[in-house]
């Protein structure tokens, strides 16, 4: 058993905090949403467009979360932003979803593994499989070679995290630094060497389509996967170091860097090819096809290139997956510290200190996940609830500074109160986007987000139960 002093330890310094940051960011979106974005947008102009306007939009958010980190140092992030803003009931919401819809981003990282692994060597053997039509979409049962691999590149990940917050954090270091550095390489072989580039490609050929505003809405969606993540830092907060002035530094100097390194690689995509090529790459709608990112090393070194390359995106995805499920699993486990969620969440292992039954329950949910859908519809449910949860979230860097008028915050967000307002109104115009653009997928991530709303009265009745019998307990000599 536990015992109650039982404390998570702060051994993540700035470095491991601000790897954490920039090592979930840059993940599987760099290399796979360019062809979705393509689609929806129908110009390279609007691709580029759609990027920067998310990246500012992610800017805006991390400020946000920079502020609420530096003032609720803590635990499980988001959901005691929202515990501490508007009380039990979102807070109990987003842990429900942290755990459920946090399974969706770990299936899908697990995914893009597969993907990327297929890239060096076909893996396409399917043992079972079922199809089945719900709310219009459709959705795909698999259990083949790809499917193993997704769930045993997960169950590593969620074994290298049990073992302790400090080697996740140099795992995550490490794997961040050789992301960065391929991405780096990528876009420089492309404008140094490729042998198909043209300026040209970067203009809209004749009669090229446009999206509209749906369109371009439908873009910043797809973008705001691979920019979100600099939530996940915040999740583990209560393992950082002088987490007042670390959390904010690591959040919005990590989302600069990202920004700059996006908007590089893009560049390099749309000059390096055609659009018809950016647009036909691996997605949903051709989901055989390889990579936008893998085309584009093709042209500077040849086909040749593909396994290689593959194992550049297949190392940025795995250092996503590491931070994604080091920062979750504490979600699920400050909830269930103040009793609102299961309790064997909330325990600490007495050795490594990490929330161990969090980290194995996150990774078998995910490990499900991986084989009931692509990789869009992964990260479509994922998105959703992000943006859903984000626009209380920024909000309630207003809603505290008027609740918390003395409390210190070492990091303010500046341009107070524009920043969290129009962040807050960007989620309301990318939820009605999601609506519209990728209807299945977010109908599916609301009811999965309202399905925790029956359980909370026995939560509740639980801690009222618990909070009774502490106070009627007679004192002991």
């Amino acid at each position: 058993m536990e015992s109650p002093e039982l404390e998570p330890r702060r051994d993540l310094g700035l470095t491991h905090a601000t790897s954490l940051v920039v090592g979930v960011i840059i993940g599987t979106g760099i290399f796979l949403k360019a062809a979705s974005m393509a689609q929806a947008v129908g110009t390279p102009g609007l691709v580029l467009a759609a990027w920067i306007a998310a990246g500012l939009v992610a800017i805006l958010g991390a400020l946000c979360f920079a502020e609420l980190g530096a003032l609720l140092p803590h635990a499980g992030g988001e959901y005691v932003y929202l515990r501490t803003a508007y009380g039990e009931i979102p807070g109990f919401l987003f842990a429900c979803n942290a755990f459920v819809l946090g399974g969706a981003a770990v299936a899908a990282y697990g995914a893009a593994v597969a993907i990327f692994v297929s890239d060096i060597h076909r893996f396409d053997t399917r043992w079972y499989e079922h199809t089945w039509h719900l709310g219009g979409a459709t959705w795909v049962f698999e259990l083949g070679a790809r499917q193993l691999i997704a769930v045993g590149v997960i169950g590593v990940f969620t074994l290298i995290n049990c073992l302790g917050v400090m080697l996740g954090g140099r795992v995550q270091t490490a794997l961040t630094a050789i992301k960065v550095a391929a991405i780096l390489a990528v876009a420089g072989g492309v404008f140094a060497f490729g042998d198909v580039h043209d300026f040209d490609n970067l203009h809209a050929g004749p009669g090229a389509a446009n999206g509209g505003f749906a369109g371009f809405g439908g873009a910043m969606f797809a973008a705001l996967w691979a920019y979100s993540g600099w939530q996940y830092m915040a999740m583990a907060a209560g393992e950082v170091r002088e987490p007042q002035r670390n959390v904010p530094r690591a959040i919005v100097g990590g989302a600069l860097l990202v920004l700059a390194l996006y908007l590089t690689v893009n560049t390099a995509y749309l000059y390096a090819l055609p659009f018809w090529q950016v647009a036909s790459a691996n997605s949903t709608a051709y989901p055989d096809a390889p990579s936008v990112a893998t085309r584009a090393v093709q042209t500077f070194l040849g086909g040749r290139a593909a396994p290689l390359a593959a194992l550049i995106f297949l190392i940025s995805t795995i250092g996503s997956l590491n931070g994604v499920i080091l920062g979750a699993a504490r979600v699920p486990y400050a909830a269930a510290r103040d009793g609102l969620f299961f309790a064997a969440f909330g325990r600490l292992h007495p050795k490594s200190r990490v929330p161990l039954t969090s980290l194995v329950l996150l990774g078998v949910w995910g490990a499900l996940l991986a084989a009931s859908g692509t990789f869009d519809q992964l990260t479509n449910m994922a998105v959703m609830s992000y943006a859903l949860f984000w626009i209380p979230v920024s909000l309630a860097v207003i809603v505290l500074r008027r609740k918390l008028p003395q409390a210190a915050r070492p990091f303010r967000v500046p341009g107070y109160p524009l920043v969290p307002l129009l962040f807050a109104l960007v989620m309301v115009w990318i939820v009605i986007s999601a609506l519209i653009t990728a209807t299945a997928e977010s109908v599916a991530a609301l009811v999965l987000i309202l399905l925790g709303l029956p359980l909370y009265p026995l939560f509740r009745r639980a801690v009222r139960a618990r909070a009774g019998v502490t106070a009627t307990r007679a004192p002991t000599a």
